[in-house]
């Protein structure tokens, strides 16, 4: 199994798949996610590159941390880096979903020189309230669903913003980010990042447009679900006038964050591979 130590002796699990002449693409997930959120995605990357998914602390195959404060943005931007330096790789491009864009445009303000694109996923610099609450109303609870049959047949009516998804498509979900057990399905990850994402919710929401400003010169992209709660139309806009070089895809029926196998993802992800 792929793993490496960061630098608080915690065991981080990641995957390494394909080859190619360009900059490695890094997937980082969202928050409650795992490498599995770009397994849609990676047969349509990995025959022109080199493509790396990892399992934050606490989330999916990698351990959980004796301490929740550990549970944020710039200690996880430190495990980035010290998963490059453990493979040896002085540039990236990231694809980051999420929580992991917000990663990315951190290292864009601490580390610019390490990074070869990005492109972000439902996500930008302001953050609506909406799709916040939605967050803080779910994170760290096991569903009510107690087998995965169950979950399926009603996470169409949860996930807001998604339309026209197979049911298999929900299957899929399901069995990603919950693990079924005698006492019901359990989420795939620390239960204590809910304290973290609490405390974080608690203080003022800081100023992102100077971590999204300082990505420039780097190849970006930014795709967006169309009903996503999330990440505004407004903000997208204003993304793209700061940055008018941005490759901008909107995946209809889709809302927070979108599967990336959509022909609108896979076109804005075309794209923006031929820049790195």
């Amino acid at each position: 199994m792929p793993e490496f130590r960061t630098s608080d002796n915690l065991r981080l699990w990641y995957d390494d798949t394909g080859e190619g002449d360009g900059p490695p693409i890094l997937c980082l997930s969202g928050l409650t996610r795992n490498s599995t959120d770009f397994d849609y995605v990676l047969p349509y990357l990995v025959g022109e590159n080199r493509v790396i998914r990892l399992d934050y602390r606490g989330r999916g195959k990698s351990q959980r941390a004796p301490d929740w404060k550990t549970y944020t943005i710039p200690t996880e931007a430190r495990d980035v880096l010290e998963l490059m330096a453990h493979l040896g790789l002085d540039r990236v491009a990231i694809l980051g979903t999420s929580r992991g864009g917000l990663i990315a445009m951190s290292l864009a303000l601490l580390a610019k020189d390490r990074l070869a694109g990005v492109c972000l996923v439902d996500i930008g610099p302001v953050l609506d309230p909406a799709g916040l609450e939605v967050i803080q109303d779910y994170i760290g609870k096991n569903p009510d669903a107690a087998t995965y049959e169950a979950a399926t047949a009603i996470r169409a009516s949860l996930m807001a913003g998604f339309e026209d998804v197979p049911e298999d498509r929900w299957r899929e979900e399901v069995e990603k980010h919950y693990r079924e057990t005698e006492d019901g399905l359990v989420i795939n990850y620390d239960p204590k990042l809910r304290d973290a994402v609490l405390e974080a919710g608690a203080q003022p929401m800081p100023d992102l447009w100077p971590l999204f400003d300082a990505l420039e010169g780097v190849p970006l992209a930014c795709i967006r679900g169309a009903n996503s709660d999330l990440l505004s139309p407004e903000t997208l806009a204003e993304m793209a006038r700061r940055r008018p070089d941005m490759i901008v895809g909107e995946v209809a029926g889709r809302g927070h964050v979108p599967f990336l196998d959509e022909p609108e993802a896979l076109e804005a992800l075309n794209e923006w591979t031929m820049l790195l």
